[in-house]
């Protein structure tokens, strides 16, 4: 397949998200399978979240020995073999297993991916991270649009699960089979080996606000489904929306945030999309309608979109520590946060009503717009 070495990693991003996002479509059935409440619910979805954390920590060296190719193959097909095997575990400590080895991969695939779109930005000289990004966000999309249909339909978990996984692993082998690894930068700025990288008292403003973000994407991603069902018990098709508008509009801000960043520079458009962020919480917290509630989750998406990648690139541009170190930093606990607000969240939901688990996210949006002086008037060279 004649793709260029960014457009395979796209692919890769697509593909994880994929399979993350029809699993996360099925929490509501999930959930009704394990005959669990929302609470243990978030407790079994933290497995993921654990995994992901101890991968991210150590998985460097393993990664860099195997190189991108073999990465990509275990992590980009193992996540979605993982997640495929969760509907038939039939209990929720079986479940927390898998999820643990899907976190484990997952933060390897990770580590890869991004390493491995960095030194491709350097062979290229223009940035393709944001929109590296943007394919994630848009494999959600499509993924949580069709899974709609699918629960509408009354397709099981199972079968839907495992169809994903064939689509996966056909896309997945053709494209990573020509994968080949990128030169490193000349000045290296990544990690060899294992490496535990704690924030300094300088980036904890930069990492609340990627917490912020991150805190963002896991209600809308993760609980939107079973917010739908459970506070206006809406039809699988109409609850599913959510989710799709939630991961459309984050796609969508993803793909052309550049532009708006060139114009206007990091901070005034990190604080428009904080903002955003917090009316689209407001909205699904206060809603008397359904699409009250959907128009909030719109909002949430487009909000939480370019958050991140703009905490990210700030890191980068620190000079108290190499960039890799200030990156790593705020990546491992920006994303573990995505892992952990299933959990979270869940227990606000079960134990003072889902609607709350919204309003929680507030004060954490709040603290970010604290620290939104930490990212710079002027665009990003990182971004």
């Amino acid at each position: 397949m004649r793709l260029e070495p960014q457009q395979r990693i796209y692919v890769c991003f697509f593909l994880f998200a994929v399979s993350m996002g029809a699993m996360l479509s099925r929490l509501p059935d999930l959930q009704d399978a394990l005959q669990i409440n929302k609470s243990e619910l978030g407790l079994t979805l933290i497995g993921a979240a654990i995994g992901a954390l101890i991968s991210l920590t150590f998985a460097s060296p393993i990664v860099a020995r195997l190189g991108a190719r073999k990465t990509a193959f275990i992590t980009v097909l193992g996540t979605s073999a993982s997640l495929a095997l969760v509907p038939w575990m039939g209990v929720a400590p079986l479940v927390f297993a898998v999820l643990f080895c899907e976190g484990l991969l997952a933060g390897a695939l990770e580590i890869n991916l991004n390493v491995e779109i960095d030194r491709i930005e350097a062979q290229l000289g223009r940035g393709v991270m944001n929109r590296a990004h943007g394919f994630w966000s848009l494999g959600f999309f499509v993924t949580a649009l069709a899974s709609s249909a699918i629960r509408q339909v009354g397709i099981s978990m199972q079968l839907h699960l495992a169809l994903i996984f064939i689509f996966v692993l056909i896309v997945g082998s053709v494209t990573i089979a020509g994968m080949r690894n990128a030169p490193a930068r000349p000045t290296q700025d990544h990690p060899e080996a294992g490496h535990i990288a704690l924030p300094t008292f300088g980036l904890l403003p930069l990492c609340v606000i990627g917490i912020a973000a991150f805190l963002v994407e896991g209600a809308g991603i993760d609980w939107s489904a079973i917010y739908m069902r459970d506070v206006f018990h809406v039809e699988p098709f109409i609850g599913g929306l959510g989710l799709t508008l939630f991961t459309f509009f984050m796609a969508l801000a993803r793909l052309f945030a550049d532009g708006f960043v060139d114009r206007f520079g990091s901070r005034s458009v990190a604080l428009s999309l904080l903002l955003l962020s917090t009316a689209g919480l407001c909205a699904v917290w206060l809603a008397p309608h359904p699409n009250v509630a959907l128009l909030g989750f719109a909002f949430m998406g487009a909000g939480c979109s370019a958050v991140y990648p703009l905490a990210v690139s700030a890191a980068a541009q620190r000079t108290d520590r190499p960039a890799h170190v200030n990156v790593a930093a705020l990546g491992q606990m920006s994303f573990v946060v995505f892992f952990l607000a299933p959990p979270l969240l869940g227990f606000v939901a079960e134990h003072a009503g889902i609607r709350t688990a919204y309003l929680v996210c507030i004060p954490v949006i709040l603290a970010a717009l604290v620290g939104i002086g930490s990212l710079s008037t002027r665009r990003s060279a990182f971004a």
